[in-house]
């Protein structure tokens, strides 16, 4: 069938929306039919080459939702008509990692940036024939996609598909940085480098958790004011103040029991200036996206045996994809986690690239694509 796609063609390039291909879903995969896709910084790694090579033309986005078209052999999960959120981990449910209740770190996630489906081969195709790569086997830049149904979540069909198409990557990444592997305590101090889509999760999950103070650190002030009504105590623009030493002072010179990195494009020195604002015995949580040829960062080795102190990653938010999606939209529906409120402006597909340059510029909280069919 015909599908628009939003596709790149290399590195430093804007995305393209054309006509492609697309092929039928062949065991155990689903087509959808998207709604709505979040633009996240993640794809746009893609065009500054922070994953290193790729294969190219890429069709982009890995965060959105839509409704079940048509189903290969084997798919039992879910059946045409069926509302869906798509992951960009597929998680299989039984190798050793989904086993341990890691399902984030599932052995099937080690070719998402590759761009051929699980069985090495292709569903998408340009208009002269090329195969297109699928970003994190979803590609939600696409109006249709095939997808594993090992990558798919059903979801209740009262829900609307244009805003919790963002519940895919950016609430369980934020959300669950805090909540799961932050492991955030009632009374603790919480600082969050970085208030995109990921970091304003984090905010939200350090706030329910019962955080007494919820730091907010970004030089944009529209991004710290959305920080404060979401749940943040305090805010800092790092160009007017140094936060090390502002979250020092406001522990009374102890320093935050957790910091949690979402920063666009993670260097070396945000992982050392998160280090230095914890106290003796925090933890620093490393969830944004560095390059993939960064090979240190900036951490005293003295201090982190000495202090006891903790540098620690995370993927997807230590979120299981299975369960944590739908506890999350739960606490949606309860008005304990705002998904709504995150979207700072919709755009139609032929309006990607702008939207980009809005995140760029600190417009955007999220901005989300809707499709032509979901307005």
């Amino acid at each position: 069938m015909k599908s628009r796609a939003a596709l790149l063609y290399g590195e430093g390039q804007e995305f393209r929306v054309e006509e492609i291909e697309v092929d039928d879903p062949k065991q155990n995969e689903v087509l959808v039919h998207l709604a709505a896709t979040g633009l996240c910084h993640s794809d746009y790694h893609m065009v500054t080459g922070e994953y290193g090579p790729l294969h190219f033309p890429m069709i982009g986005g890995h965060e959105g939702a839509g409704v079940v078209e048509k189903v290969g052999p084997g798919v039992t999960r879910v059946k045409p008509g069926d509302h869906v959120l798509l992951t960009f981990i597929p998680a299989c449910g039984h190798c050793r990692f989904c086993s341990m209740g890691l399902s984030f770190l599932c052995d099937r996630g080690a070719a998402i940036l590759q761009g051929p489906q699980l069985d090495g081969t292709f569903r998408m195709h340009t208009a002269d024939g090329q195969d297109a790569g699928q970003f994190c086997c979803i590609s939600t830049f696409s109006e249709y996609t095939v997808v594993p149904e090992a990558s798919i979540v059903p979801i209740a069909d009262d829900l609307d598909l244009t805003k919790v198409c963002i519940v895919g990557c950016c609430v369980p990444t934020g959300f669950g940085s805090a909540v799961n592997r932050a492991d955030v305590q009632p009374g603790e101090t919480v600082v969050i480098f970085g208030i995109g889509g990921v970091g304003i999760n984090a905010v939200q999950g350090a706030a329910v958790k019962g955080a007494s103070k919820v730091v907010a650190v970004d030089p944009v002030d529209f991004k710290l004011e959305t920080a404060e009504e979401l749940g943040a105590t305090h805010t800092i623009n790092p160009n007017e103040r140094d936060p090390v030493q502002t979250v020092v002072d406001l522990t009374n010179g102890v320093g935050a029991d957790k910091a949690i990195i979402t920063i666009d494009n993670v260097l070396p020195e945000h992982v050392g200036q998160a280090f230095r604002a914890v106290r003796k015995g925090g933890r620093v949580v490393v969830t944004g996206v560095a390059r993939y040829d960064h090979q240190h960062i900036d951490v005293s080795p003295y201090e982190l045996t000495l202090f006891a102190k903790e540098v620690v990653g995370t993927m997807y938010g230590h979120s299981p994809v299975n369960s944590d999606l739908q506890r999350y939209l739960e606490l949606y529906r309860t008005g304990q986690l705002k998904v709504d409120e995150l979207i700072t402006r919709t755009y139609s597909h032929d309006e990607i690239n702008q939207g980009y340059r809005d995140m760029l510029d600190g417009k955007n909280i999220r901005g989300v694509i809707v499709y032509d069919w979901a307005r």
